[in-house]
């Protein structure tokens, strides 16, 4: 396959595949303290589906990257969509809170599955002059579906409870499998797989040995625990203001989607004025302010302007270090990408950590100054120190 200097239509049936996964990852969100109430566990109980959902998703990174460079990526891509919807329809008919949990596991390996490799057909299918804003639009599939899936969740669940928001769910992930096995069944979209494993050795070798590698992956880490981190205390500092509506604290955290909408629509127009460099320094220094007005303690409204931008800049950062990993291997570029999924994770999942111990024995304010200063020499760093290379194995491309 040799990149398009256009970008192919097939793009459209990736953007829908990260939408239909992104919806359910938000699934259960909105409808928990009904899901408490059938099973009779507590809220915090219930909750704990988001941080299995997470740790799964995270932890079957290096297998799912590994298999797809081995079997095809549009192939994987499919089997994990069809897995995701099974898996919402399974938690549907769960008739204990064991099972349903069960279904969330499973339901993280199929979302686990859908999104990086995304990323890595969508580098397979576009040029790297095209690539970013191309990942943009891959980006925006996800966006919209973490935008609509909270609130559609909690409008089905109104009319047919929390069994009904995944039934509906899993049927339209089920949708979405069988439009990317049919649109993806032309072998000439898809770059061919390999199945040695001595090729994929070689592919491992191949991303670690590249100086960019640890770079991309430590930024990623970073990133979750600065950024995605702060989310699960958002409520607890408006409430500190004095605002309880959980519902507001909802549309906060929603501006964080929408300036991840604002990156999609505008990186075709910035890259080219201020190139690679400045996005990553200009999106991390825009989300150190904001954690530096988050951490004053504004009203609602004005935070929720402080979270678009935040989003805005993150994704400036964040989607130039995907265009990186993606050029780590040509041939395992899957792997490149899952990988590079695994540490953003786990830093998500280290980041309510290390902002909870800040918290508590610190105080807010000078935590998250702390994420703030972090994150703007984080992006000073990535431009310092990356650099645009040919992957080793691109010849073998």
């Amino acid at each position: 396959m040799t990149a398009s200097s256009r970008t192919p239509p097939a793009l459209n049936i990736i953007a829908l595949a990260t939408f239909s996964a992104a919806l359910s990852a938000r699934a259960l969100d909105p409808v928990l303290p009904h899901v408490a109430e059938d099973f009779s566990v507590s809220i915090a109980t219930a909750a704990s589906f988001a941080a299995a959902f997470a740790f799964t998703f995270a932890i079957i990174q290096p297998v799912l990257g590994a298999v797809a460079d081995m079997f095809g990526k549009a192939r994987l891509m499919g089997v994990c969509l069809a897995l995701l919807g099974l898996a919402n329809i399974l938690g549907a008919v769960a008739t204990s809170f064991p099972l349903l949990f069960a279904s969330r596991i499973l339901a993280g390996i199929g979302s686990g599955g859908v999104f990086p490799i995304a990323l890595g057909l969508t580098s397979d299918l576009v040029g790297a002059e095209k690539r970013q804003i191309a990942i943009g639009r891959t980006l925006a599939g996800a966006m919209t579906g973490n935008l609509l899936g909270a609130s559609v969740s909690g409008l089905i669940g109104d009319f047919l409870g929390w069994r009904g928001v995944l039934a509906v769910l899993g049927l339209i992930v089920v949708v979405a499998s069988i439009v990317v096995a049919v649109g993806f069944r032309g072998a000439a979209l898809t770059r061919p797989p390999r199945t040695s494993l001595s090729a994929l050795k070689q592919g491992y070798r191949t991303i670690f040995s590249n100086p960019n590698a640890r770079i991309c992956y430590g930024a990623v880490f970073i990133e979750g625990c600065c950024v995605l981190g702060l989310f699960p205390f958002i409520a607890a500092f408006l409430f500190e203001l004095g605002e309880t509506s959980l519902s507001i604290a909802g549309i906060v955290i929603a501006g964080f989607a929408v300036g991840g909408l604002f990156y999609t629509l505008t990186v075709s127009r910035f890259l080219p004025t201020i190139g690679v460099n400045g996005m990553m320094i200009g999106g991390a220094a825009l989300v150190g302010v904001q954690l530096i007005a988050v951490a004053m303690g504004p009203e609602w409204k004005l935070q929720t302007l402080s979270l678009i931008f935040m989003g805005w800049g993150f994704y400036m950062i964040h989607g130039s270090l995907q265009v990186f990993a993606s050029e780590l291997s040509a041939e395992a570029r899957a792997t490149a990408l899952s990988l590079h999924a695994f540490f953003f994770f786990m830093g998500q999942t280290i980041g309510p950590i290390a902002y909870g111990f800040g918290i508590q024995h610190a105080g807010k304010v000078p935590t998250l100054l702390t994420a703030a200063a972090v994150m703007i020499a984080l992006g000073f760093v990535c431009a310092k120190l990356l650099r645009q290379t040919r992957p080793a194995d691109a010849a073998a491309a």
